[in-house]
């Protein structure tokens, strides 16, 4: 572990309050991706209503939820690990699997890498290319597959926002199985998609021994503060994972809010329709700003390049932050400049006061 380093991920608004030095500061956070409509009004309630609940240890099987994961997603019980975040799930995966080294798209979440870190495994880089929009050239990943112990891959990828088709991947899936590589897809942000059928891999668990999903509940949700997710794997290793994680790893409100979460229908129909015509537009307006380069959004943020503007992402960062606007500095990826943001993608009125205030930053 002597190899870890920090580093820090957007949506630290408690660490913004005490830079600003006022304890009731408000800021407007693009820093983080989670879903702009806040609590579903049934998750709300359930919390309300449980909070007596907690003078009892949560269900260590977490039985009701991976009932209502199993019913939503349309997946087998036995194949579901129920987390605190879909990132603990991420470290206990790599401490039992012990892999020497591994394989990580760059730019991508730093979660990958540093879970790989800590069980000791050497993290080798595939770079995407920003020439080529940072899309994943399939043919050359699978040369890479060899020498590796587990790939990482984001559908959709953070920071970039790119998607790979469930064909692609299983192309991908199918060689690594040849050479005992594990394929690990984390599909904490395919929820935002109208339809995930062409995405998600979901149909593949069955056939592929070698294949882990991993799903974050916190963003689509927005119940980040709770911390919830989950993985999806073959029932041996499913156990494997119950056996080396925490019994009451998911409390028990988190899991109520999770099965409430999973059957606010209204909730997931609004946010899918809302986060679609935000997105169209959100993305045309930051085409006209003067200077910056924006790549397609597929989900609920935005990439955007400073690099004509002359401003570096820590630069805007600052001045946006004197603004009370958080945004997420990207220079500490992997594979991109110092001239890198990402935006969380709000409702029209929020971006309204983001644009304005990245016109007066960008003019300063």
């Amino acid at each position: 572990m002597n190899n870890l380093s920090s580093f820090e991920h957007g949506g630290n608004i408690y660490k913004a309050i005490r830079q600003s030095g006022l304890p009731n500061k408000q800021f407007l956070d693009y820093s983080a991706n989670i879903n702009p409509l806040g609590l579903a009004a049934s998750v709300r309630k359930s919390i309300a209503e449980s909070l007596d609940d907690i003078v009892h240890y949560p269900d260590v099987e977490a039985h009701d939820l991976k009932t209502a994961i199993a019913e939503y997603y349309q997946v087998n019980y036995p194949t579901i690990t129920v987390g605190n975040g879909a990132v603990e799930l991420l470290y206990i995966l790599c401490h039992i699997r012990k892999p020497r080294r591994v394989l990580v798209l760059a730019p991508s979440f730093s979660e990958y890498e540093r879970a790989a870190r800590a069980s000791d495994a050497i993290v080798e880089y595939y770079y995407l290319d920003e020439e080529k929009n940072f899309s994943l050239n399939i043919t050359e990943v699978i040369s890479r597959l060899s020498t590796v112990d587990i790939i990482f891959i984001g559908n959709p990828n953070n920071p970039t926002g790119n998607l790979v088709t469930n064909t692609e991947l299983e192309v991908l899936i199918q060689a690594a199985e040849n050479y005992n590589c594990m394929v690990v897809v984390d599909e904490s942000f395919i929820d935002f998609l109208p339809n995930d059928s062409h995405y998600t891999c979901r149909n593949l668990l069955a056939k592929y021994q070698n294949l882990v999903i991993l799903h974050s509940l916190t963003k689509f949700y927005a119940i980040p503060g709770l911390r919830l997710g989950f993985a999806l794997t073959s029932p041996g290793l499913t156990q494997l994972l119950h056996l080396a994680k925490d019994p009451w790893n998911v409390n028990t409100l988190a899991q109520l809010a999770g099965i409430a979460a999973l059957k606010s229908s209204d909730y997931q129909a609004n946010t899918k329709e809302i986060i679609q015509t935000a997105k169209s537009e959100f993305f045309n307006q930051l085409r006209e700003v003067h200077n910056i380069k924006c790549y397609q959004p597929a989900v609920n943020f935005i990439l955007l390049n400073l690099a004509q503007t002359g401003l570096t992402a820590n630069e805007l960062k600052l001045r946006l932050f004197g603004k009370n606007i958080l945004v997420r500095d990207c220079s500490n990826y992997p594979g991109l400049s110092p001239f890198f943001i990402r935006l969380a993608i709000k409702l029209p009125e929020q971006n309204s006061i983001l644009l304005q205030a990245l016109k007066q930053s960008i003019k300063r």
